[in-house]
């Protein structure tokens, strides 16, 4: 009996300590002009941890918006966002005055106001589940609403994580945590009253419920949010199965959306209280989160003055407002730490969102209604592979795309190192991804059972994901793989080997190179298009199991994962025939136009060019035959036969390729390869150049900027010619090898690079080295700075043609897109290349030993620049030289096309020279990739 005493009185002290809550109390006015809010705060504060409390730990968020340097600033400029970085005083938040008072009535000294984190001394220990009650008097001046969709405009103003709240999910109080603006819960499990005071005339919605105007009340899991404005929001009503729900939204809706949001709501959570459970009795949807969660790719194509529609405006608000509902009823439900546990909620959001479509839109393409655009009379789409994909496909899709790059990242990686795309591509399609898989093959009745029960189980306490996984290995051992599977990227990848007739059989032989036991879905296709499936079981430790079906199925195909249902390395493995000229081997097919890849198939694209290449070959007119699809492969190969409109001659180019991508290791690439070309750099004279090539890429954080690269090449160059060429001994056959090493970190306000690289051949080497800076001090303004320095080891050619340029470049690598590569006079001479001496202005002379040099260039006023160069150069048997020139620069497309106008040099004022005009100087840089490539900047 005593021992049932104490056990009882254990089993009370736990539950009244697991339903302790902390509880906050404020009293705030905002002024009239929205920029200033006071606040009076009470907090009564629970000591969660397992051990005393010397200080408790306080957030004061406001304070990210206060300078330069803060997480918030730098994760802005890594989504190539320097708005907050430029911001004025008076648009920035802060914390103006903080008076904290203890238990006592006594004032708590504070270190700094512009702390994210305050730790905060108690006067005595406070003991697990003993509580301390603080009183908070503190005025803000808001930020602008720009930065992150929370603070002030001229008609609104969104609260959010400007409170000053402890950190939940760090009990023991000594983590500093700062605001990265991740939408991350951190003041769950706590009743909240909450009285407003707000400009005449105003509104105010929440996700608290509201007792009268202005005044809330009620426990929340997540962290509050308030929306004042001018402006009475719309909100629907709706009753589902007798319950009522009701939601508020904190922006216009268009008569036409409210009336599809009318129709589609009540079936949207009639579908989500099936699987999960349950509904909320409200919901608050701010302009933030709708941008957040709504349905990637669904937006109408624009294109200059026409507009392309994927999908009707009702579609649209159908797949829009589904993510958005049922992201919001999971964060309003689950505790779970962002930072740690991102892909649980992801994850059941996409799974949900994968449910949903093959209920409602199992048929419907990925591009929607587009491939039925008509264009003079016919529907060019319907020529692709993607007008064929399927809107479900996306998920695996996505998926693919990142990781034949090899930037994807683990599922259960920290939210925020994860890269924008990787948010979406990774914890939540991967994830839903592979739940779906997973709740088709225990079946999805049990699936769901278990997230609701897991759910309510966890109300109101912060889960933990790994005991789900476990759950559901309990229930089927087939999904055990998935707890590892999270915690690292992953190249599991099934094949289809090999299907032989033995008898009245069919043997079907599928390898996989991994260890773990991971069940595959078979499909098999007659001539007619009747499928049947069948879940493989596979074993641990055994990488190949042999399947046997009746022959007299009449099988003519089978796949494994149809429909990118599994996060495979690769599809184009998962399909044989059992028949045909093509049994046990792929069939090929030839494609036009670039195209999302079809794995059933070894494609070819066969594609016209026209391209100018310089003065001499004018219009390069052929055709490219290669294997690239929109989504990278690890062999390449390309090959363009064309013909020289200026010479009249068959020209072009090849290469192959094949990558190696370790997915964990410090290489992210090796790429090996070989290439050959033929083209002319002069009238009637032709190069041709072999080369074979080695590169390392080291491996990056996806969010960051910065990468490294090594590289190794050997070049065989032969030209044609002159005959005043022949006369003076001129080059006409050389090898080059060249080994270097690149950095690169791109990142906005403070972009750098560096290359060290050394060349060689039999009558010289050198060593190279160039450095550059570019520092952007106002928006769109900057200023830049580039070393060079080039050094002859050994210099024993017989002319200039290896020489180091001064202001222009020698191209006998063929590696600068010269329009005219030999042109010594004319507006083809004009072109300038940075490179080598870096100098504008035409002054005279190539170097034979050494050369340093320094060229700035500054903003002065928009597309106008200024930009000055200086350095020393010596050459053999000379002394060394002092040169330097200035001028004006205008940009006209920054990095692409761009004019220089000099002015004052070693060769005096240049304005005065009679032959200015031909002074003149110009970049222009004819590649689409580069330009691609500065516009992905922040999303990869």
């Amino acid at each position: 009996m005593k021992k049932i005493t104490i056990c009882l009185i254990l089993l009370s002290g736990v539950a009244r300590l697991s339903a302790q809550k902390d509880s906050i109390h404020i009293d705030a006015k905002l002024s009239s002009d929205r920029k200033t809010l006071e606040v009076s705060q009470k907090m009564v504060y629970y000591n969660h941890s397992d051990k005393d409390l010397t200080t408790l730990k306080l957030l004061n968020w406001i304070s990210a918006y206060n300078r330069r340097g803060t997480s918030l600033v730098y994760r802005k400029l890594e989504d190539r966002n320097s708005d907050l970085h430029f911001s004025k005083p008076d648009q920035q938040g802060k914390l103006l005055e903080l008076d904290i008072q203890n238990n006592e009535k006594q004032s708590v000294p504070v270190s700094s106001l512009s702390d994210e984190n305050l730790f905060i001394p108690l006067e005595k220990a406070l003991k697990p589940g003993e509580a301390v009650t603080l009183q908070l008097q503190y005025r803000m001046q808001l930020p602008d609403k720009k930065f992150t969709g929370y603070g002030s405009t001229d008609q609104n103003t969104a609260i959010k994580y400007f409170f000053i709240v402890p950190d939940h999910f760090d009990p023991d109080n000594i983590l500093k945590r700062n605001y990265h603006d991740i939408e991350e819960s951190v003041s769950f499990n706590t009743f909240w009253t909450v009285n407003f005071e707000i400009p005449a005339n105003n509104f105010i919605e929440s996700n608290l419920p509201q007792s009268e105007k202005g005044s809330f009340s009620g426990h929340l899991d997540s962290d509050p949010e308030f929306l004042i404005s001018e402006n009475e929001y719309p909100s629907v009503k709706m009753d589902i199965d007798g319950n009522s729900t009701e939601i508020t939204f904190g922006y216009n809706l268009k008569p036409e959306e409210k009336q599809d949001l009318e129709f589609y709501l009540p079936l949207q959570l009639k579908f989500l209280k099936e699987k999960i459970g349950f509904i909320p009795q409200t919901l608050f949807i701010s302009d933030k989160f709708r941008a957040k969660e709504d349905f990637f790719g669904n937006n109408d194509i624009a294109f200059w003055k026409f507009r392309f529609q994927l999908f009707t405006n009702a579609e649209k608000t159908d797949l829009d407002y589904f993510g958005i509902i049922t992201k919001k009823i999971l964060d309003e439900k689950i505790i779970a730490d962002k930072e740690k546990d991102h892909w649980f909620k992801n994850g059941l959001k996409s799974y949900l969102e994968i449910q949903y479509l093959k209920k409602f839109y199992a048929n419907t393409k990925l591009l929607g209604n587009l491939p039925e655009t008509r264009i003079f009379g016919i529907k060019p789409l319907k020529m692709f592979h993607a007008s064929k994909v399927k809107l479900l496909d996306r998920y695996g899709l996505a998926y693919q795309y990142i990781m034949l790059q090899n930037l994807d990242q683990k599922i259960d990686e920290n939210y925020s190192a994860l890269s924008n795309f990787n948010d979406m591509a990774i914890s939540s399609f991967e994830t839903g991804s592979l739940f779906s898989y997973s709740a088709d093959k225990m079946g999805y009745e049990s699936f769901n059972t278990i997230v609701r029960d897991y759910i309510s189980k966890n109300t109101g306490n912060r889960i933990n994901p790994e005991e789900f996984l476990q759950t559901l290995s309990i229930k089927d051992q087939s999904t055990g793989y998935l707890s590892r599977f999270f915690k690292q990227k992953n190249r599991v990848n099934f094949r289809l080997k090999h299907i032989d007739k033995e008898n009245d059989s069919l043997q079907i032989k599928i390898a996989k190179n991994t260890d773990a036991s991971i069940p595959v879905l078979l499909e098999t296709q007659t001539k007619e298009g009747e499928k049947k499936t069948y879940w493989v079981e596979t074993e641990e430790n055994l990488n190949v199991k042999e399947v046997s079906l009746p022959a007299s199925d009449n099988i003519y195909k089978v796949t494994l994962n149809s429909g990118y249902i599994f996060p495979e390395s690769k599809y184009r493995d998962n399909f044989l025939y059992a028949k045909g000229l093509f049994s046990n081997a792929k069939k090929i097919k030839l494609k036009l136009i670039k195209d999302i890849p079809d794995p059933e198939y070894n494609e070819i694209y066969i594609s016209p060019r026209v391209r100018f290449n310089n003065t001499y070959d004018k219009f390069l007119l052929g055709v490219n035959f290669k294997n690239q699809s929109f989504f990278d492969q690890k062999f390449l190969y390309s090959f363009t036969p064309m013909y020289s409109t200026g010479t009249g001659k068959l020209t072009g180019s090849g290469a192959v390729s094949y990558s190696f991508l370790p997915a964990e290791s410090i290489i992210r690439s090796l790429t090996l390869g070989v290439s050959g070309s033929y083209f002319h750099y002069d009238y009637d004279l032709a190069y041709r150049k072999a080369s074979a090539i080695s590169s390392i890429s080291f491996r990056k954080d996806p969010r960051s900027t910065v990468s490294r690269s090594i590289g190794f090449s050997y070049n065989y160059y032969e030209r044609d010619l002159s005959p005043v060429m022949i006369a003076n001994n001129d080059y006409r056959k050389y090898n080059l090898w060249s080994l270097g090493y690149g950095f690169s970190d791109s990142q906005m306000i403070h972009e750098k690079s560096f290359s060290l690289s050394t060349q060689g051949m039999e009558d010289f080497n050198k060593i190279t080295a160039e450095g550059f800076y570019r520092w952007e001090f106002a928006p769109r303004q900057k200023l830049s700075l580039r070393l060079f320095a080039g050094y002859f080891l050994r210099n024993d050619t017989r002319n200039n043609l290896f020489n180091y340029g001064i202001s222009r470049v020698s191209n006998y690598a063929f590696s600068y897109s010269l329009l005219g590569e030999s042109a010594n006079s004319g507006i083809l001479s004009q072109q300038f290349i940075l490179a080598d001496g870096g100098f504008k202005s035409f002054i005279p002379g190539t170097v034979n030993k050494w050369i340093t040099s320094v060229n700035v260039d500054s903003s002065i006023w928009k597309i106008f620049h200024v930009y000055a160069d200086a350095g020393i150069y010596k050459n053999q048997g000379n002394p060394a030289k002092f040169i330097w020139d200035s001028g004006i620069k205008v940009r006209i497309i920054p990095d692409f096309l761009e004019v220089y106008f000099p002015i004052q040099s070693s060769l005096g004022f240049e304005p005065s020279f009679k032959d200015y005009a031909k002074r003149i100087r110009y970049t222009l840089v004819l590649n689409l990739g580069s330009i691609i490539n500065a516009a992905r900047r922040g999303w990869y």
